[in-house]
């Protein structure tokens, strides 16, 4: 089951995302910024209250937000939890009126499933990069940057 997250589950999400982040697959969190942007996080449990995966949707701009912090818990990989978390986020940006929702990512099949087109960095705003500066491989970031753009959805 897919829902908000919520204050006992920050401690979790951030075990979830160190373990990328250790692999070099993601900038790791630290707590205080779960906590900060905890509104933004997404999680998936099963058995009542247990976290195996957590996303987020971060707003960057009045049009765009980006899908951040997508971690799974590696032994319920390929039970579709990550692409429920996407989705769950993707959901939230329409409702709020965003038009374009972006990832950065090594994994880019996942997110082309979804309905996300590759694109240049270059064509994401420099709002976007406040995260990068944070990171090891800047300025040679090898992330593969996607878009899915709904400014053509019409809603209810």
């Amino acid at each position: 089951m897919i829902r908000k997250a919520r204050m006992r589950d920050v401690k979790t999400i951030q075990k979830l995302i160190a373990d990328y982040a250790r692999k070099g697959d993601m900038l790791p969190r630290s707590l205080s910024e779960i906590y900060e942007n905890l509104r933004d996080y997404f999680v998936y449990v099963e058995n009542g209250d247990d976290v195996i995966g957590s996303a987020a949707i971060h707003i960057m701009w009045e049009d765009l937000a980006e899908v951040r912090s997508l971690a799974v818990r590696e032994d319920r990989m390929g039970r579709r939890v990550g692409t429920q978390l996407v989705e769950a986020c993707m959901s939230e940006a329409i409702v709020l009126g965003i038009a374009r929702v972006f990832a950065l990512t090594y994994k880019p099949e996942f997110f082309e499933k979804l309905g996300f087109k590759r694109v240049d960095k270059a064509e994401l705003p420099h709002k976007i990069w406040t995260d990068c500066l944070k990171c090891s491989k800047f300025p040679d970031c090898d992330e593969i940057a996607l878009v899915a753009d709904f400014s053509g959805t019409r809603h209810a």
